[in-house]
């Protein structure tokens, strides 16, 4: 297998370090799509989450209509709506204007999670019995929302009708990837927080996938959390945001991205250290030559058609730096 055949693309959530404002983290991440653009990446997805204080990507439409608008070729999505804390035609009606405007390029990938806390869901749906276990029924209204015979009928997306958007199902356990078999769809998994459940995930969406209108094949995105810099030293300093972004996370703590530090050990304690290198054994940190062989293993094990990259990198410069040494590696 040679590694440069696997497409490489991004999934960022617009974080928001400390001492950053929200506006220069939406610019940051503007200036990552159009440098990963570029390096030769084939997507950037932006995932919808809410009221957390360190990610300022849940109005997931709007950030992708400005990121559109900045960037040429690379190919923008949602890795992913959370589609039961919204209507499908709303979803319909928002990816069916990115389409129009950014012809060929857009990703509608779904996800079934809230993408936040209970509270906050029930602000989001208004509607306390919506748990969302009707996903598969509100993909099915999304996709006929997209189709042609929408046009024909009463209610239909405009825009978004008729338009030819693929759909992606993503996962972090095997709940979606079923459903992506059955349907036909491509499936994206999330190895940068869940592990544990990806062997089984992609080993139930090859057993029972059915060729569909959008797909003859399976088609898997595996995605895992990378940090690439010229020393491993470097790269695990600046992984320490990600270990201290899955202790938040861990102990209820809704903060910004924390800086990089030399000294986990005074923030963690030994059993949160044990399960947080547990959920992250997945993420790749070192250098250029440590990450290509680590991401060709990763594809080798999985079978992924495509890798997706997320990284947890304080200073907006180091990230771009990571992406940019990750593709001269893979790419050339």
């Amino acid at each position: 297998m040679r590694h440069h055949t696997i497409p490489l693309s991004v999934l960022d959530l617009i974080p928001v370090g400390e001492d950053f404002t929200i506006a220069q983290a939406m610019q940051n991440s503007t200036t990552l799509a159009q440098g990963v653009e570029a390096f030769g990446y084939s997507r950037y997805w932006v995932a919808e989450h809410h009221n957390f204080s360190g990610i300022a990507s849940a109005a997931t439409s709007v950030v992708l209509s400005y990121i559109g608008a900045k960037t040429t070729t690379i190919r923008i999505g949602s890795g992913g709506i959370m589609l039961p804390n919204h209507a499908p035609l709303v979803i319909a009606e928002q990816f069916g204007t990115l389409e129009s405007l950014y012809p060929r390029r857009i990703d509608l990938g779904l996800g079934r999670a809230p993408g936040t806390d209970r509270q906050t869901m029930l602000a989001l749906r208004r509607d306390s019995t919506n748990d969302g276990s009707d996903f598969p029924m509100m993909l099915e209204q999304l996709q006929y929302f997209l189709s042609d015979k929408a046009g024909d009928k009463d209610i239909k997306a405009v825009p978004g009708y008729g338009l030819d958007i693929p759909i992606w199902l993503l996962g972090s356990s095997t709940f979606s990837a079923q459903l992506a078999a059955q349907k036909g769809l491509p499936f994206a998994f999330a190895s940068h927080f869940a592990p544990d459940a990806m062997e089984d995930a992609i080993r139930l969406y090859r057993a029972h996938f059915q060729p569909s209108n959008q797909l003859k094949e399976p088609y898997l995105i595996v995605c895992i959390n990378a940090v690439c810099a010229p020393t491993n030293e470097q790269a695990h300093y600046l992984a320490t945001t990600e270990l201290q972004k899955f202790l938040h996370l861990q102990r209820g703590n809704n903060s910004p991205l924390s800086k990089p530090t030399h000294d986990m050990n005074s923030l963690w304690k030994e059993w949160e250290e044990k399960s947080i290198r547990h959920r992250t054994r997945e993420s790749i940190w070192g250098t250029p030559a440590v990450v290509k062989e680590k991401l060709e293993n990763l594809a080798q094990r999985t079978g992924a058609n495509e890798v997706m990259i997320h990284s947890m990198i304080y200073n907006p410069q180091d990230r771009l730096k990571s992406y940019e040494l990750i593709s001269k590696v893979w790419f050339e």
